[in-house]
């Protein structure tokens, strides 16, 4: 079959429904922006509320015979090299939901990197899966973990030979990637399915200067946010499917668990866009991106106590590393990277996107160029020279690697929804954790449901609290307290 990558048939349709007029008597009620705050269609626009329709009985006639929606996925499919894609407008939570049940069910055993994104927990809290943890590879003078490798899952399966499958996270937030190609034929070699959490690598496909992305690695299922490095509106997300480990219809039923029976046309757009973008113009605007990307980097090397992380940096324990994700050691500043990004913002108007105990990450896409760039180093620049004003700054108490990983005592899903008390962080020492306590951005919990809390990690979380951290799934934002399983001898 030709495929038209010149084609966009969401866009199409909602030409179509503009040019012929329709007047709906369905939802939205605010029929076309007609009923719509003032306030509201001075800030959007009304071009948003015409182009929020109904998916089925407006884009699409109450039937879908247009096949609108699934046209377009599968132009995204040949643009990728899948074998099937999904479009999510719930953001690449719930399609990485959608993956791991396609794998495994209630107390399956599936082996995941432990530096996963806390949708990958809420899918283990929601499914009863029962996790196999693969530690991340850690860099102890940076403290910065990177994603565990393909010796690393092999051995967590020839420990557990009853696991359904394999999920890793790659690239990382901080642009680490992981050795997809050794992982896949770990996993291969047991017939068994390997799931990637590549919301960070919408970009990967379209330029042979960035790392090989899952399809082209192997990977059974690949999950991928539009919004974070692409085009697409926020909650754009798509997941992949290629080989027959996984079955189609499963996983198209299993996002159907998750997803809304109101999906926004905006991002199914977003999407549809994105795709016949890169699919025209790819290679092209990320090459673009590339270069720009390595000007910036050699010119914040530039500047006094700014240190750009890069190969040589990450790609020890990493195997691969997306220059994109412009991540800054602020360290030698004698500062942190939450009161750096906080300065940024206040003082010079820019929006660092990650920010640590020492580090911010300034990311990149095919959307910057020279004017959003130098911008950015003339506010690094006056970061720089106004430092000493941003000391003494407190320190955060980061434990060792060993120390950092906590024994998983019972299921996140057990311990989530058991009985449970708040108790002072002082005492939740040897408690059992039955909440996350996530550090966000990058949104990678430091704890658990499930997980025996420990002086280290408590210490960790409530000094980095009063340095800047920002731990908001806590059900005391604030970490006076924790909540913890309640034990019947209390």
């Amino acid at each position: 079959m030709t495929v038209d990558h010149t084609r966009a048939p969401v866009l199409e349709a909602l030409a179509e429904h503009r040019t012929k007029g329709r007047i709906a008597f369905t939802p939205p009620g605010h029929k076309q922006a007609r009923g719509a705050d003032p306030l509201v269609r001075q800030v959007l626009g009304d071009a948003v509320f015409h182009g929020d329709l109904l998916a089925s009985g407006s884009l699409d006639d109450r039937r879908s015979r247009g096949r609108v929606l699934e046209r377009a996925e599968r132009l995204m499919a040949d643009a990728v090299h899948a074998t099937h894609t999904f479009f999510s407008t719930c953001g690449s939570s719930l399609s990485v939901k959608a993956a791991m049940l396609s794998a495994a069910g209630p107390h399956d055993e599936l082996l995941i990197g432990r530096d996963a994104h806390k949708s990958v927990v809420s899918a283990l809290i929601l499914s009863g899966i029962r996790p196999v943890w693969v530690d991340p590879s850690w860099d102890p003078d940076r403290h910065l973990a990177h994603p565990p490798t393909a010796a690393d899952f092999a051995a967590a399966f020839d420990a557990h030979p009853d696991a359904k499958g394999a999920l890793v996270t790659s690239p990382t937030p901080y642009g680490s990637c992981a050795d997809l190609r050794g992982i896949a034929e770990v996993c291969h070699r047991r017939s068994l399915p390997l799931i990637v959490d590549e919301a960070w690598g919408a970009h990967l496909p379209f330029h042979p200067d960035l790392p090989s992305w899952a399809m082209d690695a192997g990977a059974d299922i690949c999950v991928t946010s539009i919004h974070k490095m692409g085009s697409g509106l926020e909650q754009g997300s798509v997941f992949h499917l290629q080989g027959d480990l996984i079955d189609s219809t499963v996983l198209k039923s299993r996002a159907d668990l998750f997803g809304t029976t109101s999906p926004s046309v905006l991002i199914y757009a977003g999407l549809d866009g994105w795709r016949r973008q890169m699919a025209l113009r790819g290679k092209e605007l990320m090459g673009g991106a590339l270069n720009l990307a390595a000007d910036v980097r050699a010119a914040i090397e530039e500047i006094d106590g700014l240190h750009v992380n890069d190969r040589a940096d990450f790609c020890g324990p990493a195997a691969d590393f997306d220059p994109l994700p412009v991540v800054i050691d602020v360290s030698a500043l004698g500062t942190s990277g939450y009161r750096a990004a906080d300065w940024l913002r206040e003082h010079r108007s820019i929006e660092a996107h990650l920010s640590d105990h020492r580090r911010i990450s300034t990311q990149l896409t095919h959307a910057d160029d020279r004017e959003t760039t130098d911008q950015l180093l003339a506010a690094l620049r006056a970061l720089s020279d106004t430092a000493p004003a941003l000391r003494p700054v407190p320190e955060v108490e980061i434990p060792s690697p060993a120390a950092l990983r906590l024994a998983q005592v019972e299921l996140p899903r057990d311990a989530y929804f058991g009985t449970t008390a708040d108790v002072p962080i002082t005492e939740a020492e040897g408690r059992i954790a039955a909440e996350m306590l996530t550090p966000y951005p990058p949104g990678i919990p430091a704890a658990l449901p499930g997980e025996r809390l420990t002086e280290p990690v408590l210490r960790y979380l409530r000094t980095g609290k009063e340095a800047g951290m920002n731990v908001p799934d806590a059900a005391d934002p604030g970490l006076d307290t924790v909540r913890v399983v309640e034990e019947p001898s209390r």
